[in-house]
């Protein structure tokens, strides 16, 4: 048997889709950090779902809450903006499981509606099917991941569909949140504006160009200025908590 962990918060846009394509799991465990829009009545018309509410404590630590809070010791991670689709969800069901393996699903991501081939976006595999008394998540603040030491990975065949960002307001509203949250995680490394500036022009760069976003129109450039701002914000903000602890 497999428990389904999803993390929320104002995770109300492609809920029901999410929950929906879970309906022959018999667990979803969600562990919600502080809705305030419709998330959690939404979670409770599905009846395979179980509602948590904590405290967040950083991506890589929740999952791992979430994971403890299951029934089953297998696990499967979804985030709360990715849809399974019915193909992925036979196979997953139709899995003879290993527990020296963990299971890497194939995302397809979307962007304003269309499936974005470049920027970094495409492929794109992670780790989120494991058992969890051979592993469980990193404890980083994001950018998390599952251990996959001394495990065989094995890719799954069928894509899950992912829909990260739905305007410029979500980038921008991310962009904020996982940069404050790589500076925590960084405390204490030193580095300055320079740093910044040039990580965010080699991310550009490797974006547009590199990864071809240069090919998908608006809507690659729109993706790799995002990498570009990401990549300069996480740094500066580095860089101020540097000089704050130097004055």
């Amino acid at each position: 048997m497999i428990s389904v962990t999803i993390l929320t918060k104002n995770s109300e846009r492609y809920l029901s889709q999410v929950l929906r394509a879970l309906h022959p799991f018999p667990e979803v465990v969600i562990v919600d950090t502080g809705s305030t829009d419709h998330t959690l009545e939404i979670a409770r018309t599905f009846p395979n779902v179980t509602i948590h509410q904590r405290s967040f404590e950083g991506f890589g630590p929740t999952h791992n809450v979430a994971s403890a809070l299951a029934t089953y010791d297998w696990i499967l991670s979804i985030d709360s903006d990715e849809v399974m689709t019915d193909s992925l969800q036979q196979e997953i069901l139709a899995l003879p499981l290993d527990p020296h393996c963990a299971y890497s699903l194939w995302r397809k991501n979307y962007y304003r509606g269309r499936h974005i081939r470049g920027c970094g976006w495409y492929p794109d595999r992670v780790v989120r099917l494991y058992h969890r008394s051979a592993t469980r998540f990193c404890n980083a603040m994001v950018h998390e991941s599952v251990i996959t030491t001394g495990l065989k990975v094995t890719p799954l065949s069928f894509p899950v569909i992912h829909y990260p960002y739905h305007s410029v307001s979500s980038f921008l509203r991310k962009m904020d949140t996982y940069t404050d949250l790589y500076a925590d995680q960084k405390a204490g490394k030193k580095v300055s504006l320079f740093t910044a500036v040039g990580h965010a022009s080699y991310a550009f760069l490797k974006s547009y160009l590199l990864q071809r976003g240069f090919l998908l129109g608006a809507e690659g450039f729109e993706i790799a200025w995002f990498n570009m701002n990401c990549a300069f914000y996480k740094y500066a903000k580095l860089a101020e908590r540097c000089r704050a602890e130097k004055s």
